[in-house]
């Protein structure tokens, strides 16, 4: 009888013990109740308690967590049906609001957060839901982080894992992009056909320049060459009828022969005329030729005359 009185007092002791002290372990607090109501926090390490008077009320994880988010339809702004799911982390910051503000912290969670994304995706049409996930995820950690603060909660991240569409919708999607391929295609090969036209064009355009500068040059040569041979002809003709006047007639016989000579020429090189018959009186000829060598004679005269008073005289 009294082994089995002292096995009780053991065991009660034991059991006092255990409700005395507490460690809390870490990355956990521990929230203490005195007759059911909250009264303080424990942070972890080793506590004391006083049995029966306080007791542990709710042990929250104060990591960071995960939580999945289940695939749901939703319908996006311009009546098309997408298939959603995604991803939230969040942190509880304060045990006891998390502990006594909802009864279910990570159902309430997963129940906003569903809630916003058919809000979010449902103010969007297919195209901006497909393309801007960013900014879905913006707007989502947005409004769920403002929601769960009062719980005590931090939510850090929310993101979505997969939008998928209809397979209708995708198969329409890849027609869409496959004409927006060729289209841009087509665009390109215009763009440069009308380059190579402009350019073809402008090297034409320089090149027509270019002749048309090259028979400018040649037009001012050729003018240039006139102007001289119209100079010359002048000069000889001014030379000849100064000799005239000086009573040379051997000079005008020299000048009516190179005229009747070079339009011979002229004649003769007309393209025109295949034969040339015309009456040419040889004792015409023969005399202008004769008047060539009696002017030559003549001039050669002049200039030995000139020598010879240019000569001083000898010395006596």
């Amino acid at each position: 009888m009294g082994q089995l009185f002292a096995l009780v007092i053991v065991v009660v002791a034991v059991i006092v013990l255990a409700k005395l002290v507490r460690i809390v372990p870490q990355g956990y607090e521990w929230t203490v109740e005195t007759f059911g109501r909250y009264t303080r926090t424990l942070s972890p390490g080793l506590h004391f308690l006083i049995p029966v008077y306080q007791t542990v009320g709710r042990r929250m994880n104060m990591m960071e967590q995960v939580l999945d988010v289940p695939s749901q339809d939703v319908i996006t702004k311009d009546n098309a049906v997408v298939r959603v799911d995604g991803v939230v982390f969040y942190q509880v910051l304060d045990a006891a609001k998390a502990a006594y503000e909802v009864a279910n912290l990570e159902q309430a969670a997963l129940a906003l957060v569903m809630t916003n994304i058919r809000t979010v995706l449902g103010s969007m049409d297919l195209d901006e839901s497909l393309s801007q996930r960013d900014a879905i995820n913006a707007k989502l950690l947005r409004v769920v982080d403002e929601a769960t603060h009062p719980w005590g909660v931090k939510v850090n991240r929310i993101e979505i894992k997969d939008i998928a569409p209809p397979r209708d919708l995708i198969d329409s999607m890849a027609r869409q992009m496959k004409a927006e391929r060729e289209k841009r295609a087509n665009i390109l090969d215009a763009e440069g056909f009308r380059q190579a036209a402009i350019l073809k064009a402008e090297g034409e355009k320089q090149s027509v320049i270019l002749a048309a500068e090259g028979e400018k040059e040649a037009a001012f040569r050729a003018a240039e060459a006139r102007e001289r041979s119209a100079e010359a002809e002048a000069k000889a003709t001014s030379m000849v009828s100064e000799a005239i006047a000086n009573g040379n007639v051997n000079a005008l016989n020299y000048f009516v022969a190179n005229k009747y000579v070079e339009a011979l020429k002229e004649m003769a090189n007309s393209p025109n005329q295949k034969m040339l018959l015309l009456p040419i009186e040889a004792t015409g000829i023969l005399g202008s030729l004769a008047g060539i060598a009696e002017l030559a004679k003549e001039s050669m005269s002049q200039q030995q005359a000139g020598g010879a008073r240019r000569v001083p005289p000898a010395m006596g």
